[in-house]
């Protein structure tokens, strides 16, 4: 199945399709995504969307932790020089960085003037993984979604680990939809793509994966306890912008497109903004551009 939500009469509703081709049809208000996956029961008394365009699905909801596995496809190891690694490389994405379909990727210029993209499949998890076998990984997937783990390279490089390089408000475009694990049987067989402005800049498959989702569940739940809604970011195949010669980077009034097969494609506009500093009110922001 299909799940999104979206905003219908100024509330956040779940919805749900059993196939692309059929409409999005509302489940009852009380019911959320985020409780579906952590083992509520899909209600079946859903109601017919009262409109009569497809609907452009807002952020599915918010996980409460985001895993983020470092170069996992031989064409990014290569393009950034890295021999294969003997285990996952990982590194946190934060909650605070999530935005859905539609929404801006904002950036302030004076911090960071190297933001990539990372066109990935995410895995949902389904219910608590603690040191899960390799064998029985797939058991706790509750699906799968799309993500961009957007990349500010320059403080990447400076920091030498990769909170503030991955971790930027806005730095994780996460949807449009979660699609249920039974309806995509093998997740290493997925294409992946990025455009930037409709140019192609990424075009991969997930059979490439080096680690693949069995073995980053296996890997991840030794250390960590994994729950239900929980997100692993499983890697990037080459094209990323910073590896690009001449590179290139995202820039105002950018659009990027996140694409893979069988789920979905995240259209986000890119936007930057100089923070001027807290006052009294908080952080102000001002968009330096216009587009």
């Amino acid at each position: 199945m299909h799940l999104a939500t979206l905003i219908h009469q100024g509330r956040r509703r779940l919805v749900g399709r059993l196939a692309p081709q059929h409409p999005w049809r509302l489940a009852p208000p009380s019911v959320t995504l985020a409780e579906v996956i952590a083992g509520g029961v899909l209600p079946w008394s859903w109601s017919e969307l009262p409109i009569g365009a497809d609907p452009v699905p807002s952020l599915p909801y918010r996980p409460g932790a985001l895993y983020g596995v470092g170069p996992n496809y031989p064409g990014t190891l290569a393009e950034m020089g890295w021999d294969r690694p003997a285990e996952p490389v990982l590194f946190p994405k934060l909650s605070s960085s999530v935005i859905g379909s539609g929404e801006a990727i904002v950036f302030d210029p004076e911090l960071t003037r190297r933001v990539d993209w990372e066109t990935e499949l995410a895995v949902v998890i389904g219910g608590e993984a603690h040191c899960v076998p390799e064998a029985d990984a797939l058991r706790h997937v509750f699906g799968y979604t799309v993500a961009n783990d957007v990349s500010a390279r320059d403080l990447q490089e400076r920091d030498g680990q990769w909170l503030r390089g991955k971790g930027l408000d806005t730095f994780c475009p996460l949807g449009p939809v979660v699609v249920t694990a039974d309806e995509i049987p093998d997740p290493h067989r997925l294409r992946i793509r990025t455009r930037v402005n409709g140019e192609t800049v990424q075009d991969g498959t997930t059979a490439d994966m080096v680690f693949r989702i069995p073995a980053l569940i296996a890997y991840l739940s030794r250390f960590f306890t994994l729950r239900a809604g929980d997100v692993v970011l499983t890697g990037t195949p080459a094209g990323c912008g910073d590896f690009m010669h001449p590179p290139r980077a995202l820039r105002q009034g950018d659009v990027l497109e996140s694409e893979v097969e069988g789920i979905g494609c995240l259209v986000n506009p890119v936007r930057t903004a100089v923070c001027h500093g807290a006052g009294a009110g908080g952080p102000g922001y001002q968009q330096t551009g216009g587009r």
